[in-house]
């Protein structure tokens, strides 16, 4: 149950959590430099993020129901560990082999983690605030997200070997499980069965919580169908390089970590349910935009607009559904966590529709998953005033 005040000594340490949870999102430049590292071609080294992406799927749930067990804390903590164990493999033996482990490990532990967290979250958060402090927790992550890249070139440059941002961020996340182990957290314990997968599956048959869980994996594979597709629709309507194209990504994830930032500031004022329609309607338009826009500079700007969309729906959805049955947020924690899988699935629609169509038809894919939280949007408004 959220608390009434903030308390910052259980809040910080929990926040830093998030900053944990960011960690895994340096998979990318990781695969770039294993792929040059190896000599891999581009089939084979897709399955080392392969492997991050499909323990969400696998363990969202069973997370949850272990979790539900033995409390949020401690597997918040086992996460963290497990995480760093998997940092630490590269220095033991570099090789493609480790780093596939390496990866697993991160996979799970990062699932494990992001189980853990939000419902954490809402325990040492007071009630009023808990769409808010997940914005902030999201704009946490984001940073991470973006300063690794740079971690790593740093790495790279002042002491040749990239994989030294892999030290920082295993060493981090052993102090961070070791500074919550040592933080006393009252933890909410409702009164009823222990949670099982059957339980946990369960929830799907209430109509709000299947419809948050599917909200949540149109936006996680949005996001990673713009971040993996939406350079090859710019390289194919205005005939740009991949270096210029890329810029749109950049501006992607901008967009994202702007938005996280005055989505915390914004959500002390507003309702959720309301800024969430607010952000679908802004999304659709920067989606729109990028169809209709006469250049690349005005698409860019359409790329920023969606990113600002789309950058607070996830915790906003999150907050909805663990407010709703907040006696069972262990397991409405591991169903979303579970539809996180959505990353490994749209991106493929949206190739597909790309190889089918063309490059330009393949934004429809990220409309239409607009278009559902627009819809959803006008849904819990309506149930909110029922």
């Amino acid at each position: 149950m959220s608390t009434s005040k903030v308390q910052m000594n259980k809040l910080v340490p929990v926040m830093l959590s998030f900053v944990i949870m960011g960690f895994v999102d340096i998979m990318g430049t990781a695969t770039n430099h294993i792929q040059q590292d190896f000599q891999l071609n581009d089939f084979i080294v897709q399955f080392l993020p392969s492997m991050v992406l499909l323990w969400f799927f696998i363990l969202g749930v069973p997370a949850g129901v272990i979790q539900d067990k033995i409390g949020k804390r401690n597997m918040l903590n086992i996460g963290m560990v497990l995480q760093a164990v998997g940092l630490g493999l590269p220095f033991v033996h570099y090789s493609f082999g480790m780093m596939f482990a390496s990866f697993i490990l991160l996979g799970i532990g990062n699932t494990i983690i992001q189980v853990s967290a939000n419902p954490l979250l809402q325990d040492v958060s007071p009630s009023d605030k808990l769409a808010s402090y997940m914005s902030t927790s999201q704009f946490v992550k984001a940073i991470i997200s973006t300063l690794g890249p740079i971690i790593a070139t740093f790495m790279a440059t002042h002491f040749g070997d990239w994989k030294l941002v892999f030290a920082v961020y295993g060493i981090t996340s052993l102090l961070g499980a070791l500074w919550l182990s040592m933080t006393p957290i009252v933890e909410s314990k409702p009164d009823r069965k222990p949670a099982s997968f059957s339980s946990c599956l369960g929830l799907l048959k209430n109509s709000f919580i299947a419809l948050m869980a599917l909200s949540i994996f149109l936006i996680v594979g949005a996001e990673v169908a713009i971040n993996t597709n939406i350079a090859k629709v710019l390289m194919a309507k205005y005939g740009i390089t991949l270096e210029a194209a890329a810029y749109g990504i950049s501006l992607f994830f901008v967009g994202e970590t702007i938005s996280r930032f005055l989505g915390a500031i914004i959500l002390n004022w507003i309702k959720p349910r309301l800024f969430l329609l607010l952000i679908a309607i802004l999304s659709l338009s920067g989606v729109l935009g990028v169809f209709l826009a006469p250049s690349n500079t005005v698409a860019f700007v359409a790329i920023l607009i969606i990113g600002l969309g789309v950058g607070n729906m996830f915790p906003i959805i999150f907050s909805l559904a663990l407010a709703k049955m907040p006696e069972r947020s262990n397991e409405i924690s591991g169903l979303l966590i579970m539809a996180v899988s959505g990353g490994a699935i749209i991106p493929l629609v949206m190739g597909y529709v790309s190889s089918v169509f063309g490059p330009l038809a393949s934004i429809f894919v990220v409309g239409v998953c607009m278009l559902y939280i627009l819809w959803v949007s006008f849904f819990v408004r309506r149930r909110q005033a029922a």
